[in-house]
């Protein structure tokens, strides 16, 4: 069994209008999103082991307080092309992971992102599968479980264990 955590990156600082979209860094709101969200990701079993992150400064800032809390050895590839990717790059991407890597996470954008969750929920919980369909608000992690081989993944192949946003965990 296979886990794939998908993190919609925080909410981004549009204080500056000149910057480009992919420099955007986060707002403060977004800092303290990250960190909530790095919390919880540091209890998750299992833990992830490898990283897949957009080159997006929001993205990666987004990553860093989680790969802070982890605290472990994880295997990190920020690439050009999970920026703005859509479900099917996603999937595709996801489909050259090596077989040894059981528990990925994947740090992006909307809607790609939402439509991949979507697109791979299957069945899970119906509260998470609810709140997918409405809405994958930034900083949002959903956690997939899958019985299947990374390249073999494909429409319906997970089970949506859990959506979780920052907002839960404020209480």
């Amino acid at each position: 069994m296979k886990t794939l955590y998908l993190l919609r990156h925080a909410k981004s600082d549009w204080s500056h209008p000149d910057l480009d979209d992919h420099d955007r860094p986060l707002a403060p709101r977004g800092r303290k999103a990250a960190r909530r969200m790095s919390a919880f990701l540091s209890q998750a079993r299992p833990r992830p082991t490898m990283v897949l992150c957009s080159s997006a400064t929001r993205a990666r800032a987004s990553w860093q307080p989680v790969g802070q809390a982890l605290g472990e050895p994880v295997e990190v590839h920020v690439e050009d092309g999970l920026y703005a990717a859509g479900a099917d790059r996603l999937l595709a991407r996801l489909r050259r992971l090596p077989e040894g890597a059981d528990a990925v996470l994947l740090v992006g954008h909307n809607p790609g992102l939402q439509d991949l969750a979507s697109e791979l929920a299957g069945d899970g919980d119906p509260t998470g599968l609810r709140r997918l369909g409405e809405k994958f608000p930034t900083g949002a992690l959903a956690t997939l479980r899958l019985e299947t081989s990374w390249r073999e993944l494909g429409p319906g192949g997970g089970y949506l264990e859990s959506l979780v946003v920052p907002r839960d965990l404020a209480r």
